[in-house]
């Protein structure tokens, strides 16, 4: 048979038991289509994180409570509280290290926050008066707390732009107005230049208070969350790491750094850990996707199995007229193959479309996310659609190549 009548013949068999095909085919649809969305949804997550992480800067050193090991996160990360970080620690950095140009320390809590009559639920972050600095941030309207506001703990606050649009609207500026958060008067000082997700952070959504006060205040604590140092140039940054390593470990009585109690880490090595955490989650989840692929394997094969018994007297009449067993195995395979393909191009297809939609979605929820397709997820879904039609294929394809033709034709 030339391969005009195999196709021909495979979709007369489809076509024939259309129920019974599409929810074997359906398998493989759904495998194909999971491992494309995994692979391509997961290179625009992992693009996403990424993008979020530069735009901190490459002259950024980010220093945690807790030890942590060299390419995993601090144990800060993992919801654990640690106590090892002052203020005092940040203001040391900054005062003893000469490249060090700006220096800010941070808590976060959340709380109601009314203003008359309006209550919401957001984020309020105790920062140091150099977080501008630090953060490459602006104020919009009004101004920024002081340091000696900081150091008298000046109950004074700066409103994201979206806290100050859902507590006092569009149109009215906040600039000299009281609000409460957990119960405490505070005065709005000024308001964020809008700049949405950053580090996975709505910064737009949050209340930007002087550090001692939300420690002592609101939050009732004397250690601090993470320090954030901005040096002068990115060419110090080994010297920096080692310098402020130095500084704490002197400042925590630690004498041997296996028992530090502290993390240091910079832009590079943040990427670098981020990078192969989401590519081995990546693949680890696009080979449980993978899984669903033997499921539509097996349905295939059980297609096949029933064509083969339903045309037995075909295949007695071809072998009477002259094929030959590996004729017929050939054959019964090359459809299986084709069967498997066709589940494969469909659930590319369908895979496509549903990261296209995914990055819709994330961009309206305002993420950077972007559309990417990865050839490599293409590749390995058609290859393995391939392999699994002539893996599932093979058994099938035997059982019809080894009928005798005067038993085939004889049956009923």
């Amino acid at each position: 048979m030339s391969l005009a009548d195999i196709l021909k013949t495979v979709y007369s068999n489809l076509k024939s038991n259309k129920g019974r095909s599409v929810l074997s085919i359906l398998g493989i649809v759904i495998g194909v289509a999971s491992v494309v969305i995994i692979i391509s949804a997961g290179a625009g997550a992992q693009g996403l994180i990424l993008n979020q992480i530069k735009s901190v800067g490459s002259n950024v050193i980010n220093i945690m409570p807790g030890k942590s090991e060299e390419k995993g996160p601090p144990v800060a990360v993992m919801g654990v509280i640690v106590t090892t970080l002052t203020r005092d620690d940040a203001e040391a950095i900054k005062r003893e290290i000469p490249q060090v140009e700006n220096v800010s320390g941070s808590v976060r809590g959340s709380a109601a926050v009314k203003h008359k009559e309006k209550t919401i639920d957001t984020t309020f972050v105790g920062v140091s008066s150099d977080y501008l600095a630090v953060r490459d941030a602006k104020v919009s309207s009004g101004r920024f707390f002081t340091k000696d506001e900081e150091e008298t703990m000046a109950r004074t606050a700066i409103l994201g732009s979206a806290v100050k649009n859902n507590l006092f609207g569009e149109d009215e500026s906040p600039i000299g107005k009281k609000i409460k958060i957990k119960k405490e008067n505070f005065t709005v000082i000024g308001v964020m230049e809008e700049r949405g997700v950053i580090a996975f952070q709505n910064e737009d959504d949050q209340i930007l208070i002087p550090l001692k006060t939300a420690q002592k205040l609101l939050l009732g604590i004397n250690h601090i969350s993470s320090i954030v140092v901005k040096i002068s140039d990115a060419d110090f940054l080994g010297s920096t790491k080692t310098e402020i390593a130095d500084l704490l470990r002197n400042r925590h009585k630690i004498e041997d750094p296996s028992d530090d109690d502290f993390t240091i880490r910079d832009l590079q090595q943040a990427l670098d850990a981020l990078t192969a955490i989401t590519d081995a989650l990546k693949f680890f989840l696009a080979g449980i996707a993978a899984i669903s692929l033997i499921v539509g394997g097996i349905g295939i094969m059980n297609i096949m199995l029933i064509s083969v018994t339903e045309r037995t007297r075909e295949i007695g009449l071809r072998k009477a007229l002259g094929a030959t067993n590996k004729g017929i195995l050939f054959q019964f395979l090359l459809e299986t193959i084709i069967v498997s393909l066709a589940g494969g191009i469909l659930g590319i297809a369908a895979g496509i479309i549903t990261t296209f939609l995914i990055s819709i979605a994330a961009r309206y929820l305002g993420y950077d996310w972007n559309f990417l397709i990865s050839i490599a997820s293409i590749i390995l879904a058609v290859s393995v659609s391939a392999i699994v039609g002539l893996v599932f294929g093979l058994w099938p394809a035997y059982q019809a190549a080894k009928k005798e033709p005067i038993e085939a034709l004889r049956y009923e």
